[in-house]
């Protein structure tokens, strides 16, 4: 008999092995009536192994259906029709394995057109699934359908998924749930539990009304009415009772693993849990360095797991979302809440424990969390940093103001990279590029600012932008270089950095402006944090380097909504490689027309 299966049969302790969440269990003999006879005994125990082993290197398809419908919600004493994928806010998680196939059907049943982005699924040649409108595809028109498909390929962690069109991802979304392949442990000790906790906002006006009537001013948009927890401003909001909002139920000396997810439009959140630590372990679906606090920062699009115990007294612990914002800009001050309950606490309506949110401005606090964290870099989960640059860009990013005759002001506010202020073509980018189709973009967008100027200080008065569907096309495998430097021409400020089909490394930061002098000699090329969204500190900057062994039309765009809609965006086209493993696959039939 083989090695592998006597291993294998030694180890079956439990009546059924979990195959994952939405598959059916494997029942194991230990829950059926045993056999008289040896072979009668082995032959089902082989036969459930070599299963097992065939799972284990054979990965499976797993199915998920995304109706896209409106439905009503009430939060903060009001109520709005919100779209919504299956009728949940948030939506529901999709789970997977590491080197599964993934096909999501999505069939629109409202009335505005949509996307799903994967947001940080790899997509390796398959970026016609990736989403988001006018880039890699055209919207899904109201009473159509369009079937993603993709494999989820070298990745396990905690991603996310929302719409990408508009603003709709303010209630368009859910966490993607990757988990390991089966028999690989996690790198760190298994928790007794894990939790998905979205955090989010909530507008009690209509968002996409919100936005437009900004966009036809020409001036920033209202700021949200609430921060939330899995869709709940919580216990702590205006009216609300002391039972509201999302729970955590824990027992003592347990230890829980939270997958937590910014899905916010505009602010940068803190996340805390009073009187519990919080050790990191896991972002953007990249394995850290443990690395223990009792304060997150997480800008829109990030994701991070921690692990908590639960070591404390028998209660009712507050869990809080605040925003961090450290530039003179308005934002949505509301402290969204929840509750983490021990389940020997004997009622519910026990002694709450109240946890402070720092300083709206804690610029040491977020400074001090973003620059403790790295890669695990051990022999299972290298950091594989570039140590080679062949092509060394460096992008201004900011806002600005345009000349607007029919705006408010006579100006109209603008998102720059630079100074270049993008423009949504109405024919998607990928499919111009896959046909040839002329006159949609231009592969001119510059690889340094056209104005050189003192980026951090008050900048040029009157620094207009250049407007056009400008990319930039990268030969396949070269190793990339960005330097994202913050500018205050309005007013510095951070900004969440989000990269389609790729992850990056984030080997330097810094304040003030970047001196390509010196600041080369602090970068870390040996463990440095992983991961496909990065908030660029106020008034700094922050360089990531790439391999771009992924072909196909890729967004970079800011992730505060606002900052895309006002044009802070741009395109990396990269070509195909020499042989068919590195070649975009072929469009989809049902891919969805304009």
């Amino acid at each position: 008999m083989q090695p592998g299966i006597l291993h294998c049969l030694g180890s079956q302790a439990s009546s059924f092995v979990l195959v994952s969440s939405d598959q059916v269990a494997l029942p194991v003999p230990g829950s059926m009536a045993m056999p008289r006879r040896l072979d009668q005994l082995l032959l089902p125990l082989m036969a459930s192994c070599f299963l097992l082993q065939a799972l284990s290197v054979h990965a499976i398809t797993r199915h998920y259906k995304f109706n896209v419908v409106m439905r009503n919600m009430t939060r903060l004493c009001s109520t709005k029709s919100i779209l919504t994928v299956n009728g949940k806010f948030p939506g529901p998680t999709l789970y997977a394995r590491e080197g599964d196939n993934v096909l999501v059907k999505v069939v629109n049943q409202a009335s505005h057109n949509v996307t799903i982005h994967w947001h940080g699924v790899r997509q390796i040649r398959t970026g016609w699934y990736d989403g988001p409108a006018y880039i890699t595809q055209c919207p899904i028109q109201p009473g159509s359908s369009f079937l993603y498909n993709f494999t989820v390929t070298g990745q396990r962690g905690t991603l996310l998924w929302h719409a990408h069109i508009n603003w709709l991802r303010a209630t368009v979304h859910g966490a993607i749930v990757i988990l390991p392949k089966l028999g690989v442990p996690y790198p760190f000790p298994a928790p007794h539990k894990e939790a998905v906790v979205v955090l989010g906002e909530w507008w009690k006006a209509d968002t996409e009304t919100v936005i437009n009537q900004a966009m036809q001013l020409g001036v920033g948009p209202n700021i949200s009415d609430s921060h939330t927890i899995n869709g709940h401003p919580g216990p702590m909001s205006d009216c609300a009772s002391s039972q509201d909002g999302f729970n955590l139920d824990v027992e003592n000396d347990k230890t829980y693993m939270l997958r937590i997810i910014n899905a916010g439009l505009n602010d940068d959140l803190f996340f805390k849990i009073a009187g519990h630590g919080l050790t990191v372990v896991e972002v953007d679906a990249v394995y850290t360095k443990p690395y223990k606090t009792d304060i997150l920062l997480i800008t829109p699009g990030q994701t991070t797991n921690v692990l908590v115990t639960a070591d404390q007294s028998a209660g009712r612990y507050l869990l809080s979302v605040s925003p961090f914002l450290d530039a003179p800009l308005q934002v949505d001050n509301k402290t969204g809440t929840a509750t983490l309950h021990y389940a020997n606490t004997v009622s519910a309506t026990a002694r709450l424990t109240l946890v402070k949110p720092p300083p709206q401005n804690a610029t040491p606090i977020a400074s001090k969390f973003s620059e403790s964290l790295r890669s695990l870099n051990s022999k299972e989960y290298p950091a594989n940093v570039p140590q080679t640059v062949d092509h060394s860009l460096f992008f201004t990013i900011g806002v600005g103001v345009n000349p607007c005759a029919n705006c408010i002001n006579g100006t109209r506010v603008v998102g720059t990279i630079n100074n270049s202020t993008f423009v949504m073509p109405s024919t998607p980018i990928l499919q111009a590029r896959y046909y040839s189709i002329p006159g949609v973009f231009t592969e001119d967008f510059p690889a340094t600012p056209p104005h050189k100027f003192n980026y951090t200080g008050s900048g040029p008065k009157n620094l207009q932008t250049m407007k056009g569907t400008r990319v930039y096309r990268l030969p396949y495998n070269a190793s990339v270089q960005v330097i994202l430097q913050d500018t205050g021409i309005i007013s510095t400020e951070s900004h969440p950095i989000h990269l389609h089909g790729f992850n990056f490394f984030v080997v330097g930061r810094g304040v003030g402006n970047y001196n390509p002098k010196t600041s080369p000699s602090t970068f870390n090329l040996i463990d440095p944090v992983e991961r496909n969204t990065i908030g660029v500190p106020t008034g700094g900057w922050t360089a990531i380097r790439f391999r771009a062994d992924n072909p196909g039309v890729w967004f970079m765009h800011c992730h505060f909504e606002v900052h895309t809609s006002w044009g802070l965006k741009m395109v990396f086209v990269v070509d195909n490689g020499k042989r068919p493993s590195e070649t975009l696959i072929p469009p989809p039939k049902d891919l969805p027309q304009c």
